[in-house]
């Protein structure tokens, strides 16, 4: 009987084992990790009594806006005959903020437990808020452009042919928020990854996420901000620079409203602004960027979209209690519900009106 020839079996292999395996060599050796390539922790949410916070304050805030905004209103359209361009601004202003206000118990109950509201819902309601984000802001330029004319440029503000450009503006403004919010359609209803409850927020396709949520953000930015601001700063500048140079007690009343809106504006959408676009160039990958700054960021966006939904109620109280033509106008009204007195104060009201004509006009 032939043996089976071995010779090919017996093949040391220690050398191969040395290199590949040596656990000394494993051990010994020094790996440099790529922060970059490592996700960050999902940022923990707020707690409990930041919740509760934040849930109070949307109360407080559709509260105050919804009233505010119908008696605002209610005293435009009961001077429906002596309606100037602003009033036909403010009035819009006043749906476009009572609009923004009744998004607010949505977003206060999803703070809580989550959106519960479906998909469809998730979709309208920030179809709602972007639209009106864009519109009254939009509205407040308007206001600063027809004080710019009405004061600098003395054109009267009861033309008929200023009363239906104004009324085609306003169209034009609301199908002009309405395109701008077209994003808004993206939202949906998910988990994020670590969390138990559902959100309603921008899901956009993989391949595209950045360059989409890159191009909503820079517009909102530039056409929700900056021009507004740039706009706004300009002609009301020019205004109170004229207000400067005229007489009479009327005046100073309208650059304390004047100084009054502006302040109102930037305290409250540019704390946002900022921090949104921070957020902006975090994921264009022009600054430096860590964990740690970026749910910084992220925390930052949340507390300061709180803020900036103050404007939908300040604004009945910069754009109306301060100013004396509407508080004539609101005593007016408040008159004439009542059964005595209603001829006295008519007379009165309406020689107090006459007098505020010129250069406070509804401030």
């Amino acid at each position: 009987m032939i043996e089976p020839n071995n010779s090919r079996l017996q093949i040391d292999f220690s050398e191969f084992y040395d290199l590949e395996f040596n656990s000394t060599y494993v051990l010994n050796s020094t790996f440099i990790v790529d922060e970059t390539t490592i996700a960050c922790p999902t940022l923990s949410m707020p707690s409990v009594s930041i919740n509760i916070a934040m849930c109070i304050l949307f109360v407080h805030i559709f509260l105050l806006a919804i009233p505010g905004n119908i008696i605002v209103g209610l005293v435009i359209l009961s001077n429906l005959r002596f309606l100037s361009p602003s009033d036909i601004y403010l009035f819009h202003l006043v749906i476009a903020d009572m609009l923004m206000a009744l998004t607010l118990p949505f977003f206060s109950t999803s703070i809580i437990l989550g959106w519960i509201f479906g998909d469809t819902m998730c979709k309208l309601v920030n179809l709602v808020k972007d639209a009106n984000f864009y519109t009254s802001i939009l509205f407040l330029v308007c206001i600063s452009v027809d004080r710019y004319m009405v004061i600098v440029r003395a054109m009267e503000a009861r033309k008929v042919q200023r009363i239906l450009c104004t009324w085609a503006v306003c169209i034009t403004v609301w199908v002009l928020g309405i395109l701008l919010s077209l994003p808004a359609l993206y939202n949906d209803v998910h988990y994020p990854e670590g969390q138990d409850l559902q959100i309603c927020a921008e899901n956009f396709e993989k391949d595209t996420a950045v360059e989409w949520r890159l191009a909503t953000r820079v517009m909102k930015h530039v056409l929700g901000f900056l021009v507004p601001l740039c706009v706004m700063l300009t002609c009301y500048g020019v205004t109170v620079a004229r207000l400067l140079h005229t007489r009479g007690f009327q005046r100073h009343r309208a650059m304390k409203v004047i100084a009054a809106v502006m302040v109102a504006f930037l305290l409250c959408w540019t704390p946002f602004n900022l921090a949104t676009m921070v957020d902006t160039l975090l994921r264009a990958k022009l600054i430096e960027d860590s964990c740690t700054t970026k749910n910084g960021v992220t925390m930052a966006m949340f507390i300061t979209q709180s803020l900036a939904l103050l404007h939908c109620c300040i604004n009945p109280v910069l754009y109306a209690f301060v100013g004396e033509k509407f508080r004539t106008r609101f005593f007016h009204m408040i008159q004439k519900t009542q059964p005595k007195g209603r001829g006295m104060l008519s007379r009165s009201t309406r020689s107090t009106s006459q007098t505020s004509e010129g250069v406070s006009h509804f401030l």
